[in-house]
């Protein structure tokens, strides 16, 4: 039977899927929200950023840089990567439904790309290829 009309999963690929998934949507993420939003602060100057339950702009987008930035990093290294992921979620969800609610479709669509692809790390975990996976057969092995 063919892999492509077969309903079963093949472990190995679905690890080598899943780490490059990570990678890619965690570099994604450093780069097109995380580090933009860092130069935009470090720019200095008025800070115009969305006022998430009153915390202010500023502290707003602290608080999105240092989340965008180390949750993805926790992902793209498969540590803590389901809480990691959970957190980038409500991010995400934040920006899609929040910051962007009133815009046009074509400007949620990344928000809500990274939720999804967050959602899916989220559901499967990191698998084989990752520190959680490290630490958790260390802990099989009862060391």
């Amino acid at each position: 039977m063919s892999y492509f009309s077969s309903t079963k999963d093949n472990p190995a690929i679905n690890n080598i899927v899943m780490l490059l998934v990570r990678i890619f949507v965690a570099v994604a993420m450093i780069i097109l929200h995380g580090l933009p939003k860092l130069e935009k602060f470090m720019a200095g100057g008025e800070i115009q950023f969305y006022n998430f339950m009153g915390i202010g702009a500023s502290s707003t987008l602290i608080l999105a840089i240092l989340l965008e930035l180390i949750c993805a990093f926790l992902i793209m290294i498969g540590l803590f990567t389901r809480a990691a992921s959970l957190v980038l979620i409500f991010v995400m969800a934040v920006a899609a439904f929040g910051v962007h609610y009133a815009d046009p479709f074509s400007v949620k669509e990344s928000s809500l790309l990274f939720l999804s692809l967050f959602a899916l790390i989220f559901t499967f975990g990191p698998r084989q290829f990752s520190i959680d996976s490290m630490i958790s057969r260390r802990r099989e092995s009862r060391w």
